[in-house]
């Protein structure tokens, strides 16, 4: 599994904050539990460029409870959390995230995702989705769907579509 974390030693810490949160999410425990039995996104592939906090590893184990095969990256280098993206990737989770990266290794880390080839992307700002419509434009034709959580990036989004070059559909959560 290709991974770029701070350091795997403080995967035992994420864990312990990732199982706190939990504890205070218990709508997504629940349809985590549901998802381990349906398996409703089991062969997809999912990228994701999201804040790698407690709350967002709870997200991730109940994506790949689903069945889904998900690559994340951080979509704040100052909202990373350390031992959050160690105890995701000693999970199985493939991340690429460290906690006040530079300008170049956040957008190294970003391709490192997309080029995951992902099905569906979920975003916090749109990158991922101006990655794949410039630099890597030929992994476009597997993506079916996305899913956007930002005004600024619904913003990015809506001129995308109103240029006529938005590739594929996209929900806004915020």
């Amino acid at each position: 599994m290709d991974y770029d974390i701070k350091d795997i030693g403080l995967a035992e810490k994420g864990r312990l904050r990732a199982e706190w949160a939990e504890r205070e999410m218990p709508v997504l425990r629940t349809i985590k539990e549901r998802f381990a039995k349906e398996q409703p996104l089991e062969g997809i592939k999912l990228a994701g460029c999201l804040h790698i906090t407690a709350e967002t590893a709870n997200l991730a184990h109940t994506l790949t409870a689903a069945g889904a095969d998900l690559t994340l990256c951080a979509s704040n280098p100052l909202s990373t959390q350390d031992d959050i993206a160690a105890h995701l990737v000693e999970s199985g989770i493939p991340i690429f995230a460290i906690k006040d990266e530079d300008e170049k290794t956040y957008f190294d880390h970003m391709s490192a995702t997309v080029d995951t080839g992902p099905q569906i992307t979920m975003d916090d700002g749109a990158d991922v989705v101006a990655m794949l419509h410039t630099e890597k434009k030929h992994l476009l034709k597997g993506v079916i769907g996305g899913m956007e959580e930002t005004t600024t990036g619904v913003i990015r989004l809506k001129a995308l579509h109103n240029e006529g070059r938005l590739a594929y559909p996209i929900v806004a959560v915020n």
